[in-house]
This record gives structure tokens, C-alpha cells and sequence, in this order.
């Protein structure tokens, strides 16, 4: 897929893995959309960007995450990648787990994927196809026994739902020129760790 001019809308873009991407998308001539809760990172993000649009969301916020992708078109009249980015940690064994915890890091990591993909569906269908990436984890794809003295099952659960839906949706909408991509990363040298 040839990046330059294309239109890409990167959720949790201030940091981590987001802000690489976005950076890397922008050298490539990418027109970036950047969404994530911190409105003034976002806005010297896109400062720094050429052709780069801050559109700060709460992604737990379903009308939020309609309003990010309603913006995101009305300034650029298409959408033709969504990068499914922004992510909550929750690690702990499974026996105390807060569950209130719980739901909101499924509501990040899979809820408002959901949200932003149901937006982005009819537009990219009605402009002859898209593409969208759900950033998964590393952790999804560890052997269950080696869990045994690992907390990270709250959070490798809600990447294992991501999963199934992407692939899924994969077969589902390919028909109408739509790919569904999933990326694996690994431990990553971000602050996701030391913000939980």
C-alpha cells in the first residue's frame, strides 16, 4: 500500500507506540488524524507534523470515539487506515483482580475498537475499501502454562477478544476491499508499564 497521501487516524498517538507510528506514517506522507486523552501532547504532536490533525478522545467515551472519527473526515473528506492503538494495562493473578479495573481496560482495548471500527466500516466501504490495524500484544500468543506465574492474564484476556474479533472481521469484510491487520508487539520501550 503506497502510504504517502493517504489519510490515517492512529488512536493513544501521544506516546509509546502511537507516537512512533505516527512519526514514522508522517515521514512516509501519511495525512494523520491523532487521537488519545492528552489534548496538549497531541496538539505539539501535530505542531511537529506536517498535514496533522489533534483530535483529543477519550476512547472509553462512545460518542467520543464517533465525534473522533466524524472530525477526522469532515477535515479530510476520507479515512483510509484506522490504526487501533491505544491500550490499558490491569496485571494481576487472576484472583485478585479488581473488576472495576477490569472494565475499563476491556473497554479500551476492546470495546472502543469496536466503536471506532463500526464508524470507519460504511465510510471505508462507500470510498471502495480501507484498511484497519489493531495493535494486539505479544502476550496473547504465550503459551497458557507458561501463565502460571505471570499476572499478565487481565490483560492478555482482553487481547485474545481483540484477536478473535480482527480475525473475524478479517473474513467478514474483505468482500467489500476492507483488510483487518493485527501486529504483535512485544515488551516495548514506552511507559505503559510504569503507568498502570
Amino acid at each position: 500500500m503506497e502510504i504517502a497521501g493517504k489519510v490515517v487516524l492512529i488512536t493513544g498517538a501521544s506516546s509509546g507506540i502511537g507516537l512512533a507510528t505516527a512519526r514514522l506514517f508522517a515521514q512516509k506522507g501519511a495525512k494523520l488524524a491523532l487521537a488519545a486523552r492528552s489534548a496538549e501532547k497531541l496538539a505539539q504532536l501535530a505542531s511537529e507534523l506536517p498535514d496533522a490533525l489533534a483530535v483529543p478522545t477519550d476512547l472509553r467515551d462512545e460518542a467520543a470515539v464517533r465525534r473522533m472519527v466524524t472530525q477526522t473526515r469532515e477535515h479530510y473528506q476520507r479515512i483510509d487506515v484506522l490504526i487501533n492503538n491505544a491500550a490499558q494495562g490491569q496485571f494481576a493473578p487472576i484472583e485478585k483482580m479488581n473488576l472495576e479495573i477490569y472494565r475499563t481496560v476491556f473497554e479500551v482495548n476492546v470495546v472502543s475498537v469496536i466503536a471506532a471500527m463500526l464508524e470507519v466500516i460504511p465510510i471505508m466501504r462507500a470510498q471502495g475499501g480501507g484498511v484497519i490495524i489493531n495493535i494486539s500484544s505479544g502476550a496473547s500468543k504465550i503459551p497458557p502454562e507458561r501463565y502460571r506465574t505471570n499476572p499478565v492474564a487481565p490483560y492478555a484476556s482482553t487481547k485474545y477478544a481483540l484477536n478473535a474479533m480482527t480475525l473475524i472481521g478479517r473474513q467478514q469484510l474483505a468482500a467489500d476491499n476492507i483488510s483487518l491487520g493485527l501486529v504483535y508487539p512485544g515488551v516495548t520501550a514506552t511507559n505503559f508499564f510504569n503507568t498502570l
